[in-house]
């Protein structure tokens, strides 16, 4: 026999007769059921869980309710995944390329030339200027890159020099020898890799920066166009600052990531220095700073050339870095291209003239400006110190 759905009706009043005892319990009630009018006589009585029972109104709402809830856990998983997602940073064969050392240091960067596009109170003097003032100057065993310190009323700005490696690069391993790091009141000092000619769409890798007395830890931090961000799964051991790096964010603040104190400053310096270390790779950027004391075996700084190599840097067996930027939301090669190497020290500007840092969180006096115009000799810490900096290129891929 065929049946058709007639009619659903409640059972009616709940009485004895309509419960069934099994054991002396009562029964889940039941609603009752007529398969064809002509079974109108005869009762099929159904569980309430039963969806045989229901009406079609139940039915759609439990279909509706039963989607929603899958859609719940869909959306759940996703989350977490994306949460728990980490890109692979596996071991990488490096090559050595450039060497950027000895009296030769300066010979492969171009100076920059005039003031300052941060709006800082200094003058960039070229490479002829620079050697005249004794602001750049290198020999066998290091290269200095420093703020003048004779002129006793730089009214225009204070002398200083910036200059950018003629190689650019799309990825590598980059090792910065720092001997001694820039700092005093008024001073901006920066290690960095920039197109200048395409900023911010080449992007900016910040891997050494601080302002003023510099004694708050280094700054390691990317400034972008959009798309970049670091709200996601990372390894390291510096404090976040901020995940979003657009550079038209938070007065272009970038996403950055703070060291301890002895990472940058007096503190860096009275340890003998230490080694910055950015790897540029298309699984992310990751950087790390070691004391002099504790750089690891496989960095090799006794190196000159690409082909007096004693040992090959191995980031893999080095311990978790200081900042770390995955790709998990930023695709770094898109993001990071053409990027020369930069050294200067900039004066006041944005960051370190801003009256909150300069006297508030620094507690330096007067204002920068007059700082910077009329104290010359407290400029005599303002200057870089390198060793060398060592370039290596992973072969077969990024």
């Amino acid at each position: 026999m065929s049946y058709n759905n007639y009619n659903h009706r409640p059972i009616g009043p709940y009485d004895d007769s309509n419960i069934n005892l099994v054991q002396g319990r009562p029964q889940p009630p039941y609603q009752t059921y007529y398969e064809t009018p002509q079974d109108q006589g005869s009762i099929r009585r159904y569980n309430a869980l039963d969806p045989r029972g229901w009406s079609r109104k139940k039915l759609l709402w439990t279909v509706v309710g039963a989607v929603i809830v899958l859609i719940i856990i869909i959306v759940i998983a996703a989350v977490v995944s994306k949460k728990n997602k980490y890109p692979n940073y596996d071991k990488l064969a490096y090559q050595p390329a450039e060497v950027y050392k000895g009296a030769s240091f300066f010979d492969s960067f171009d100076y920059f030339t005039g003031y300052d596009p941060t709006q800082g109170f200094v003058h960039y003097v070229d490479q002829t200027g620079s050697v005249a003032e004794n602001l750049t100057f290198a020999g066998a065993s290091s290269a200095i890159l420093r703020v003048d310190t004779t002129d006793p009323n730089a009214s225009t700005g204070r002398h200083s020099a910036r200059i950018s490696s003629k190689k650019q690069y799309d990825n590598g391993l980059f090792i910065f020898d720092v001997i001694h790091s820039p700092y005093g009141c008024g001073t901006w000092p920066a290690l960095w890799l920039v197109d200048q000619a395409n900023w911010p769409q080449n992007g900016e890798i910040d891997v050494a920066e601080s302002v003023n007395q510099a004694n708050t830890g280094n700054q390691m931090t990317l400034h972008t166009s959009d798309g970049c961000t670091m709200n996601v799964k990372r390894k390291e051991t510096g404090k976040v600052l901020s995940n979003n790096c657009l550079n038209s964010t938070d007065h272009n603040a970038g996403c950055g990531v703070e060291g301890p104190p002895a990472t940058f400053g007096e503190a860096l310096n009275v340890n003998g220095g230490g080694v910055f270390a950015m790897e540029l790779r298309s699984a992310g950027i990751r950087t790390w700073f070691f004391p002099r004391k504790d750089i690891p075996a496989n960095i090799d700084l006794t190196q000159t050339s690409n082909t007096s190599v004693m040992a090959i840097p191995d980031p893999s067996t080095w311990p978790e870095p200081l900042a770390d930027f995955p790709n998990t939301d930023c695709d770094i090669t898109s993001h990071f291209r053409n990027l020369s190497i930069v050294a200067n020290i900039d004066l006041c500007g944005t960051w370190a003239g801003n009256q909150d840092v300069y006297t508030t969180q620094y507690g330096c006096p007067g204002t920068c400006q007059q700082q910077v115009t009329s104290n010359n000799t407290a400029f005599e810490t303002a200057y870089w110190e390198f060793g060398g900096i060592y370039t290596w290129i992973a072969n077969g891929g990024v």
